[in-house]
């Protein structure tokens, strides 16, 4: 196995990928990215060192805005961007000599968890998904949150907004613990996402606030019956940001499915013993979708 650079162009600016290449000929990829204000060194290098022990290539990429790759401001979440991300990944992906560009599957996680699915019901060449606790509707994750914590989040959504009118920004937390305003302060959200970055990292916990104002109008679970190809859903049964009941709704409207729901948190999946598990799950399901088309 070897990793090697490989950065895409989205919007006029660089997006930084890396590309794993396991000892085969031409092998399968999945392509990669992460959840919500996340960079791909955040837990992310342990997915796609698994799957490409396994003989799959992995392309395990940076938003614009976010690690290696350009866009200013920084820490930038746009869900327009990011699916249009995701779209020159594949695109990027499909030029590359080293894998079978047409044996690709979509890898999201949290919030790309939900942008993979929107990008698989836009792309028919996809060959299979997997959305890891993923996010699927804005209203739904907006009503487990509450009244109060919707008001705090237009108000801070608005004055970003006024803000980048005159070339500024109004930051939020990502996360915080629940007695602060953070876009995750649900109870356990600031432990583990803080989990997640390595030692060394120079990111910066917090977000221009203006994606607060997208978020319940994002709604992925409204692509899952345009789906056709296979998708593996993955959910945490004690997830307090994404609620469990509109992921099992979202899996209900996509016609090839297989769902496994697991008695852990959301950022539980990250680390063994939930980790070891559905890594197995995940591999075993993305060998038996991306084997060699036969004639």
């Amino acid at each position: 196995m070897r990793r090697v650079e490989s950065d895409f162009v989205s919007g006029g600016l660089k997006c930084a990928g890396w590309l794993y290449l396991p000892e085969v000929k031409k092998p399968p990829v999945v392509v990669m990215a992460h959840g919500f204000a996340a960079e791909r060194s955040f837990q992310l290098t342990a997915f796609a060192e698994r799957f490409c022990r396994e003989g799959m290539a992995v392309f395990l990429f940076d938003y614009r805005h976010f690690g290696d790759s350009e866009g200013r401001p920084r820490n930038l979440v746009s869900v327009k961007k990011q699916l249009e991300d995701w779209r020159n990944a594949l695109k990027h992906v499909r030029s590359l000599e080293e894998v079978d560009g047409e044996r690709i599957a979509l890898w999201g996680t949290s919030f790309s968890g939900g942008h993979v699915l929107v990008t698989a019901a836009q792309d028919q060449n996809v060959s299979a998904v997997v959305a890891q606790v993923p996010f699927v509707d804005g209203l739904a994750t907006a009503s487990l949150l509450g009244l109060r914590f919707i008001i705090k989040a237009a108000f801070h959504g608005a004055a970003d907004t006024l803000a980048s009118l005159f070339g500024r920004v109004h930051h939020v937390p990502v996360v915080a613990d629940p007695d602060r305003f953070a876009v995750m302060n649900t109870p356990g959200s600031k432990d583990g996402y803080l989990s997640l970055i390595p030692e060394g990292s120079s990111w910066k916990n917090e977000c221009p606030a203006r994606i607060l104002l997208s978020i319940p109008f994002y709604r992925p679970v409204r692509y899952a019956p345009r789906i056709k190809c296979p998708v593996l859903i993955v959910y945490a049964e004690k997830d307090t940001l994404i609620p469990p009941r509109a992921v099992r709704k979202t899996a209900s409207k996509i016609r090839n499915v297989k769902v496994i729901g697991f008695d852990v948190g959301h950022f539980d999946v990250y680390f063994d013993p939930v980790f070891s598990e559905t890594t197995k799950i995940e591999t075993e399901f993305l060998k038996e979708n991306l084997q060699e088309k036969r004639s």
